[in-house]
């Protein structure tokens, strides 16, 4: 079954009052390739993050946002900062002896000073960070994959109607590509034919004949086009990524197209080849959303 390579998925997880939210937003692009916003305590975690991503999203220009999460009593914690503290009681006694005034400093005055009691953020270690922020993650790839798998199904769906259409439309241009040299044939007979009353070369035009024949024989194109199909079919229904393959038996499509257009002489057969490249550039534009 194939899939989008669009989608958006959000997760959260919550451990030991640490918490994480993510979200991951995927678009199309040729490869993959992981984006990650996140905050600074997270940094030496992105190898694993891009690792466990790309395991699951195989393609997609994928950005991934991650948030910390405290619940506000656990979110940090008062800690003395005892240089200042300690610059703050010899300033008070410089400033004592200085004035010569008497007076005793409080515990109260002394924690009321700025920056003496400083919010320090709770410190977790790496196995607890690791273990909230991937489990966050894996609820958020499965919230996108299941988008991506219902995008797949519709893409899917549409593709091989598409393809449906094709089919027919080879099978018209096979029936008229018979027809072509015959019908060629016999406007080259009655050439020959008014040549000979007048003394000309039927030689030239019986090779004429052979000439034109080849040329428009399309078989080899058509039989192509049919393997090409049969291919397509059948990479719909992998399970593992099949866009790029897809993509390249598009381009193989058209250019046998290209050829049988290039090889016409016959206004009916011009048409079905042209009603054939309208399907393929809708596919192709499918295709390129296919992971």
């Amino acid at each position: 079954m194939i899939k989008s390579m669009t989608g958006y998925g959000r997760g959260q997880a919550q451990i030991d009052g640490l918490s994480f939210s993510v979200e991951i937003k995927a678009v199309n692009h040729r490869y993959g390739d992981v984006n990650i916003k996140s905050p600074r305590l997270l940094a030496p975690l992105e190898g694993e993050i891009k690792k466990q991503v790309l395991a699951v999203l195989k393609r997609g220009k994928i950005d991934i946002f991650i948030s910390q999460e405290h619940a506000e009593h656990l979110a940090n914690k008062p800690v003395v900062d005892k240089q200042v503290a300690n610059a703050y009681m010899e300033a008070f006694k410089s400033l004592k002896a200085y004035s010569g005034l008497s007076g005793d400093i409080s515990l109260e005055f002394l924690a009321a000073q700025k920056d003496v009691l400083v919010l320090k953020d709770l410190e977790f270690d790496q196995d607890t960070l690791w273990k909230c922020l991937s489990e966050a993650l894996s609820n958020a790839l499965t919230a996108i994959q299941e988008m991506r798998q219902k995008e797949g199904i519709a893409t899917q769906t549409d593709i091989e109607n598409r393809l449906t259409l094709l089919a027919e439309s080879i099978g018209g241009i096979e029936k008229v590509a018979a027809l072509v040299p015959v019908e060629w044939q016999q406007k080259l007979r009655e050439r020959l034919a008014r040549l000979e009353e007048n003394g000309g070369d039927p030689q030239r035009v019986a090779q004429e004949i052979a000439i034109f024949a080849d040329r428009c024989d399309i078989s080899e194109e058509i039989t192509r086009f049919n393997s090409h199909l049969n291919q397509f079919h059948d990479l719909l229904q992998q399970q593992e990524p099949v866009g790029r393959q897809l993509d390249f038996l598009v381009q193989e499509l058209n250019r046998e197209a290209n050829t049988m257009g290039s090889k016409s002489n016959d206004s009916t057969l011009t048409r079905y080849v042209v009603a054939v490249k309208a399907e393929l550039e809708k596919i192709r534009e499918q295709v390129q959303n296919i992971e």
